[in-house]
């Protein structure tokens, strides 16, 4: 159990003071017994000493005032109070103890908070306080220790690659660079789901999905094309699965003190594989891209027009001389892991997340039919820069993010004493934003537990979820916000755009859970994705089908 700083100051006194007290009682009973005016004046000592430091605790504890929070056990403090999906045990916990709480899991002092206004102040008041992310011996080993972007502690090296990020790496137009990129491979997910619908056959539209963002997020951040079972695209899903769920795992090491060097679960084992292989994957990648380079700039070849991927922007920078930063090769490696993980399960979970949706309000999925048909209209398929012109399609996506934000938790790290909420938070501790209890607020939200995309076509069209509304942050706020929300907002509205144009679909298999409806249960991890696999029968509806070319 993890104590504040004045409390082990008390237990520190305590120790200090009645070790000689407790010798002393030893040579007076000695000498002359409880009669004798020694004990009487040792006596008189011991309560004074005891009100002395009663007064000095509340006196200290006064000074700072901790969220409230349920009681702890010894040594694992709330541990045992944490359910899977973490999110929603912490949105119970705070219906009993308030908005804002706290937890001590083993070691580590957490404070949660869950609603908009707490958030805003969070952000806004604070947000330079709590500008680091806190680092389990998972995360920390991927990143090989903070060189990547996601895990790196806030400072030059961190504001140096942010605005990299937002100029170059995911900025407008190398999104709309690599646009065509994202449609290959859209297209292939739509020809095998078409060959599918031929056959009448189910498709499993989660696997189908997540091998798309995974081949769209390696092909822009590296230009991976091969597709073979030992091709390079197909390694890279792999070890980003098996990162996702190691870093996502409950680890006893990072909560339990003395439990941190020991491999209790096996999980250090396995992180250091992954983590090798996960390396010598990019060295090859990398080698092949300087190959590459050198034979280009060898030729002639390249400009300004010139497409290119994350890798080549960020070797750009690192062969730059006169780069404000200097980037290593682990800054480069770190920065792709983090660009793998965060871009393609997130985006897979929103987009299958929105099309369970839609099929479970058949309603709503008719007026995003009907829209796109009198936008795009039967001739094509719906594009990216149609997306403007689609405003139900795009409160579907606000609606969905509401109810499901790919990350439902923002971790954060205080760096000094703040106060927040009218409570004290010290320094060190960590801080976990509740997104997703956040958008099921019913101060901010009518019928909050409700899909209902309407809202966003009126009262609510002003609201959007790039963390400026708290009322719904599904890309988190503030320095740490995620920089690749504008890149993720294309890529899962048009697919699920695209899937509601071109197909009709029927629910089979154990997904159902009534006529025509699939389950919404969620699954436990870093990621909030659904807990079954989207098994649906796709029947085309466009006749003839637009060319996949």
């Amino acid at each position: 159990m993890l104590y504040c700083r004045p409390c082990i100051s008390v237990y520190c006194s305590l120790v200090i003071t009645y070790f000689p007290l407790t010798l002393l009682v030893c040579r007076v009973m000695e000498q002359g017994g409880f009669g004798s005016p020694a004990f009487f004046l040792l006596l008189a000592i011991s309560l004074a000493s005891v009100l002395f430091l009663a007064t000095l605790s509340k006196a200290r504890s006064g000074r700072r005032r901790l969220p409230p929070g349920p009681l702890s056990l010894p040594v694992i403090g709330h541990l045992h109070l944490l359910r899977p999906p973490v999110h929603q045990t912490l949105y119970r916990l705070a219906t009993r103890h308030g908005p804002i709480f706290t937890l001590r899991l083993g070691s580590a002092l957490c404070v949660i908070a869950s609603s908009p206004d707490l958030a805003r102040e969070l952000f806004k008041t604070h947000d330079t306080a709590i500008s680091n992310r806190p680092q389990t011996a998972a995360a920390r080993h991927f990143a090989y220790d903070a060189a990547g972007f996601a895990f790196a502690p806030y400072g030059p090296y961190w504001r140096f690659v942010k605005r990299l990020c937002m100029s170059e790496l995911l900025g407008p137009r190398t999104v709309d660079l690599l646009r065509p990129v994202r449609r290959v491979e859209l297209l292939d997910l739509l020809r095998a789901v078409l060959d599918k619908s031929a056959r009448r056959e189910p498709v499993d539209m989660s696997s189908e999905i997540i091998k798309m963002t995974n081949n769209e997020v390696t092909r822009m951040a590296a230009s991976t094309t091969s597709s073979g079972a030992g091709g390079e695209t197909e390694e890279a899903r792999e070890l980003v699965k098996q990162v996702a769920e190691l870093v996502g795992a409950f680890n006893i090491a990072d909560y339990i003190g003395f439990c941190k060097n020991l491999d209790l679960q096996g999980l250090g084992k396995r992180v250091r594989e992954v983590h090798r292989r996960f390396d010598a994957l990019m060295e090859r990648i990398i080698r092949g891209k300087e190959e590459k380079r050198r034979r280009r700039k060898e030729m002639g070849c390249g400009g300004e027009d010139e497409v290119k991927d994350l890798l080549d922007i960020l070797l750009d920078v690192a062969e730059d001389d006169g780069a404000e930063m200097k980037l290593s090769r682990e800054n480069i490696k770190g920065f792709i892991l983090d660009i793998f993980t965060a871009g393609s399960d997130s985006s897979a979970a929103t987009i299958e997340w929105g099309l369970a949706e839609l099929i479970n309000h058949p309603k709503a999925l008719e007026k995003v039919r009907e829209e796109i048909d009198r936008v795009v209209g039967k001739d094509r398929l719906v594009e990216e820069t149609d997306l403007p012109n689609l405003p139900y399609l795009q409160a579907v996506m606000k609606e969905t993010m509401r109810l499901h934000p790919a990350a439902p938790i923002a971790h954060r790290q205080t760096t000094k004493d703040i106060r927040v909420g009218g409570y004290d938070i010290p320094a060190d501790t960590v801080l976990m934003v509740n997104l997703w209890a956040i958008g099921r607020d019913p101060s901010y939200w009518e019928d909050p537990l409700k899909f209902r995309p309407e809202r966003f076509m009126s009262d609510a069209a002003a609201v959007d979820v790039r963390g400026q509304h708290f009322q719904i942050l599904p890309f988190g706020s503030g320095r740490r916000g995620c920089p690749g929300m504008v890149l993720a907002m294309q890529v899962v509205s048009v697919t699920v755009a695209a899937m509601v144009q071109s197909f009709e679909w029927e629910v089979v298999g154990g997904e159902a859970v009534g006529e025509g409806r699939v389950d919404m249960e969620e699954k436990e991890g870093m990621v909030a994705a659904r807990q079954h696999p989207l098994l649906l029968v796709p029947v085309a509806r466009l006749d003839p089908f637009p060319a996949l070319a």
